[in-house]
C-alpha cells in the first residue's frame, strides 16, 4: 500500500502563542501556563526572532539567579530558530528536528508565524517517533 506524504499544515498546532522581545520571563511563563504549552515564539514586527521554552527560562535564567520579572524573553530565547513552512513535508520537519536537536519548530508562511509543530505532533503522525 502506498503512503501519501503528509504536510506540516496537517499536523501543526495552528495559531501562535507569542511574546514581544521585551516581555518578561514571568509574562512568557504565564502565557505558557494559560495555554498549557512548553514554548512560545518571540516575535517583533510580525517576524520570528526566537523560541522561548520553559527549559530556557529554567536553565538560562532561574538557575543563574536572574530575576524573571526583569529579564527579557529575547535575552533568554534561542535566537533565529530553524523554521518550517505549512507546505513542507512532515519528513522534512522530522529531519530538521533530528539535525538540530530541537523539539519544536515555528511554522512560518510569507515571513510570518502561523503555528508550531512539536515533537508530539510528529510522534502521533509517525507512529511513536520520539526524536532520537
Amino acid at each position: 500500500m502506498e503512503r501519501t506524504e503528509r504536510y506540516v499544515r496537517d499536523v501543526m498546532t495552528p495559531g501562535v502563542a507569542a511574546v514581544r522581545p521585551d516581555a518578561s520571563l514571568v509574562e512568557a511563563a504565564q502565557l505558557m501556563r494559560a495555554e498549557d504549552i512548553g514554548g512560545v515564539i518571540v516575535t517583533g514586527g510580525g517576524q520570528v526572532l526566537g523560541v522561548l521554552t520553559d527549559r530556557d527560562i529554567t536553565l538560562r535564567a532561574v538557575a543563574d539567579g536572574a530575576d524573571p520579572l526583569t529579564v527579557s524573553a529575547q535575552s533568554v530565547c534561542t535566537p533565529d530558530p530553524v523554521v518550517v513552512a505549512p507546505d513542507d513535508a512532515v519528513s522534512e520537519a522530522v529531519g530538521l528536528m533530528r539535525a538540530h536537536a530541537v523539539r519544536r519548530l515555528p511554522v512560518v508562511e510569507d515571513g510570518r508565524p502561523v503555528g508550531m509543530v512539536c515533537i508530539g505532533d510528529l510522534s502521533a503522525e509517525r507512529g511513536g517517533w520520539d526524536g532520537r
